[in-house]
């Protein structure tokens, strides 16, 4: 009952309920060389791809809450590990993460790769998109 008194309350007084999210075109990673223990952050258009050592990262789309929300960031993206056949020559790149990223919970989603960590920061939107 007091999950319906607060739905309802939420739809009826004005203010209350939460605007449209924001979809971006640009989405902010940062990525982690367990190895160097060096971390990089990139910026990477929606549609657009990042090598980063033996990964191929893409971003697919992203959304975040608008700023009188509670903040809430996430991306959907593809990584690709680029392998080798054993005899040297480069297969096709496997598929090892496709699925959403949360920005203000990494761990929830995150990349499980033994040399490489990515994880996503921020999802950017031009002033003219919604």
């Amino acid at each position: 009952m007091r999950a319906f008194f607060g739905a309802f309350l939420a739809l009826s007084i004005p203010g209350l309920a939460s605007a449209e999210n924001i979809v971006g075109n640009e989405v902010v990673i940062r990525a982690l060389d367990k190895v160097t223990a060096i971390t990089e952050d990139f910026t990477i258009r929606v549609g657009d791809s990042l090598e980063y050592g033996s990964l191929r990262v893409d971003i697919k789309h992203c959304e975040k809450k608008p700023p009188e929300d509670i903040p809430a960031t996430w991306a959907f993206v593809q990584i690709f590990d680029k392998r080798t056949d054993g005899g040297g020559e480069l297969a096709e790149p496997e598929k090892i993460f496709s699925g959403w990223m949360l920005a203000e919970r990494p761990a929830i989603s995150a990349l499980e790769h033994p040399v490489y960590d990515v994880w996503v920061l921020e999802c950017k939107a031009s002033s003219g998109l919604r």
